[in-house]
């Protein structure tokens, strides 16, 4: 009896324990629950969002445009470059690292589910309605694929998407100093099917960032955006551009060009204060000159395009050179004058000599009444 009355103390003692524990601390006796619920939570999701993908893909022809037939395709563009530069002047171009952002509406693709936007794999874009942008003054572009393809695409419930993908791109570039690029509409759909425009206006549509400038040979002033049409045979298209406005550090080409001309005119010029009998000396400086002139005028010339009209760089240095030249040729008609004036006055004095000798001779002969002259 004693014993089965501690047995149930025991019992008791236990029980009281439990109950105090749960009184305090109810979450450790369910502290499994919440984690399962989340796991079937998620697992609903995603079921979900698998459903709304199979169910849009679900009989969607990705080679007609939305609206066809019904409205004007609108696509939204802006541009953010992460790297402008180099510029180079002789392959006439320029490269530039860019986000190039998409965005248009495709009733097709309108959803309803849990959350209003929809992160896509980049390899959905392959099998929906994307448009075929170019760029108009473009060379060459390289799309990233560093670890996967850098591309995202967006899908809201209302059907709008958002593509960007990020790609480094040579542009063509004239002899001007600002550089544009063109964003040309797509080559299949004139602007009576699909258009356009930029997605925050002409003011924040392109962005540069603040340390992405990597050029040496120019300042970037800023950029500014507009709008082109231009018609062709197969319709109207409207290529979006953007002008990057460039300034040019001048301090490679004084270094480079305009110093060493000055200098190299300024040493011709010495000459000049060299007697005119020290032939060698002023030959030296007469030829050392021009064959310098004629390594500085290449080694610019290599530096800039290869254009059919003359630059201002271009008249610099060939006044240099003809100062240059001129020195030399003025020592060469100096030395002949010269030289041809010693000639006249040698053969004077053997003139001279000869008629002297005359006279003497004649003068001991018959006396001084015979003189010449």
């Amino acid at each position: 009896m004693f014993l089965l009355n501690t047995q149930c103390s025991y019992r008791m003692c236990i029980y009281l324990r439990y109950a105090h524990i749960e009184k305090y601390m109810p979450s450790l006796s369910f502290s499994q629950m919440p984690t399962s619920s989340v796991k079937d939570e998620t697992n609903d999701n995603i079921t979900i969002f698998t459903r709304i993908l199979d169910g849009l893909l679900d009989g969607y022809d990705n080679r007609l445009r939305p609206g066809l037939g019904e409205r004007i395709t609108q696509v939204r563009t802006d541009i953010y470059v992460t790297s402008f530069g180099p510029v180079s002047d002789t392959e006439m171009e320029y490269t530039i690292d860019v986000f190039f952002r998409q965005s248009w509406k495709d009733e097709r693709l309108r959803f309803k589910g849990p959350m209003q936007r929809l992160p896509l794999n980049n390899l959905l874009a392959s099998k929906i309605w994307t448009p075929d942008t170019f760029f108009h003054n473009g060379k060459k572009s390289i799309a990233h694929n560093m670890t996967t393809p850098n591309k995202l695409l967006r899908l809201e419930d209302d059907g709008t998407l958002l593509y960007t993908m990020r790609a480094v791109l040579s542009l063509w570039k004239d002899i001007a100093q600002d550089v544009s690029a063109g964003v040309g509409a797509t080559y299949a759909y004139p602007n009576s099917e699909v258009v356009y425009v930029w997605t925050n206006g002409t003011t924040k549509s392109v962005v540069v960032a603040e340390d992405g400038s990597r050029l040496n040979q120019y300042h970037l002033m800023g950029q500014t955006v507009g709008t082109e049409n231009i018609s062709t045979s197969t319709g109207e298209y409207t290529i979006m551009t953007a002008h990057f406005h460039l300034k040019r550090k001048i301090g490679y080409f004084v270094i480079q060009t305009y110093l060493p001309c000055i200098m190299t005119v300024i040493l011709s010029q010495v000459s000049f204060w060299l007697n005119r009998e020290s032939v060698p000396a002023r030959t030296v400086f007469g030829v050392t000159t021009v064959l310098t002139m004629t390594t500085l005028s290449i080694s610019a010339r290599n530096s800039l395009p290869k254009v059919a009209y003359a630059t201002a760089m271009d008249w610099f240095i060939a006044v240099c050179y003809a100062f240059v030249f001129s020195a030399l040729i003025e020592f060469a008609t100096v030395n002949y004058f010269t030289k041809r004036g010693w000639a006249w006055d040698g053969k004077k004095a053997l003139e001279a000599a000869k008629i002297k000798s005359l006279q003497f001779s004649l003068a001991l002969q018959f006396g001084e009444k015979y003189t010449i002259g």
